[in-house]
């Protein structure tokens, strides 16, 4: 399944002055004494911004603004110790507050329905663009952007100007544009974000808040990013999604109550696709891949077990790679280190089938090779619990 990896705002921070866009001065901090020695470096009045992976935390109090190193301190005190929008606050972004004459909104993102980039700019930044969208559409500038001819200056000139600038401005704020374009690009981002993108009294620009969203398909690409994906720091992740992704599974919770463990991603939408035909509801999406080991599957099954909605679990596996023999040892053994706890349906088809099989009727464990007689059972014992 289609999933993303968001940064920090002083990760994306970071990426982005790596392209020569102008970012605040600050620094990471994650103590309140860390805060006040950064804030008296910057020797100026400072933004203390908690660093969390959710929108709209200026509204949620995530933002707070000092004019002494001891009140950065204080703030980063309050911040460190706050629970926003759910998230735990674990780091603050300690930055120089730069002084705003406008604010400007620019992002690159993927257009899926025009199957490409969309340059997209507002001369009203600082506030969310879907409300900007919705109230006075007329304000947007959108630009798609051709794969094959890319983005060039000449394009970025354009929207500067259609956002009111004229003179050197206009190829200042171009720059800033096409310097972000590489950014997505560069980084495979589904979304690369400036807002505000602030202009100063004196005319310059500064990307005061960023945001950056990387498509996990393309990690492979990446590989700076990959431990980034794991870490306990992605407080976006549910528990359950992080442990999966730790052990290499494609998990997803949905909130129903018939557990799917499939191999192949395909494979285990038509599974969600069956449970919802005979009226059940699937409580994830779970993929172990197409050469799941006993060990994968055992980890698969506690994963699911661990869910309290789950009332059953529906095992489908296509043998190709898989071997059916492989998967029924990894169901023996998640059955003998935690007990199966819930009921589970299995249906197995494919390389090694009648050894799985045989593994597992020797053990009580019932299987079936239909995948829809399979689903319809699942479902009657998520309803009867029988």
């Amino acid at each position: 399944m289609a999933s993303n990896l968001k940064l920090f705002e002083h990760e994306a921070k970071t990426i982005f002055s790596k392209y020569k866009i102008s970012t605040p001065q600050g620094e990471l901090a994650t103590s309140p004494s860390r805060a006040m020695e950064i804030a008296a470096k910057i020797g100026a009045p400072v933004a203390v911004k908690a660093q969390i992976l959710v929108a709209g935390r200026g509204k949620a109090g995530g933002i707070l603004f000092a004019t002494s190193p001891k009140e950065a301190e204080l703030a980063a005190k309050k911040l460190l110790s706050a629970e926003i929008k759910g998230f735990k606050v674990r780091s603050v972004l300690v930055e120089e507050k730069v002084p705003i004459r406008r604010e400007l909104y620019f992002s690159v993102a993927i257009d899926r329905s025009n199957c490409c980039y969309v340059a997209i700019a507002s001369a009203e930044g600082g506030v969310e663009i879907e409300e900007v969208a919705a109230v006075t559409p007329e304000k947007i500038v959108k630009v798609f952007i051709n794969p094959l001819k890319g983005f060039h200056l000449h394009h970025a000139r354009q929207i500067a100007e259609r956002l009111g600038y004229s003179g050197s401005q206009v190829q200042n704020l171009a720059t800033i544009f096409l310097k972000l374009y590489n950014v997505a690009t560069d980084c495979d981002a589904e979304l690369a974000e400036i807002n505000p993108l602030v202009e100063t009294p004196e005319g310059k620009f500064f990307a005061a808040d960023t945001r950056l969203i990387i498509d996990d398909n393309a990690l492979y690409r990446h590989p700076e990013f990959i431990e980034r994906m794991t870490e306990e720091g992605e407080a976006e992740l549910p528990p359950s999604e992080l442990e999966a992704r730790k052990s290499g599974l494609a998990y997803v919770k949905l909130g129903g109550n018939v557990g799917v463990i499939g191999n192949g991603a395909g494979l285990v939408m038509a599974t969600l696709d069956s449970i919802q035909l005979y009226g059940g509801s699937p409580a994830n999406f779970l993929d172990v891949g197409g050469g799941a080991s006993a060990d994968t599957m055992a980890v698969a099954l506690n994963l699911v077990f661990s869910d309290p909605e789950v009332d059953v679990v529906f095992i489908n596996i296509l043998g190709g790679i898989t071997r059916c023999d492989e998967i029924a040892r990894g169901i023996l053994e998640a059955k003998k280190r935690v007990g199966f706890l819930k009921p589970v349906v299995v249906r197995l088809m494919g390389t090694n089938e009648e050894e799985g099989r045989r593994i597992l009727t020797e053990t009580g464990i019932h299987v079936l090779d239909s995948m829809e007689e399979a689903a319809k059972r699942a479902v009657e014992i998520a309803k009867t619990g029988g």
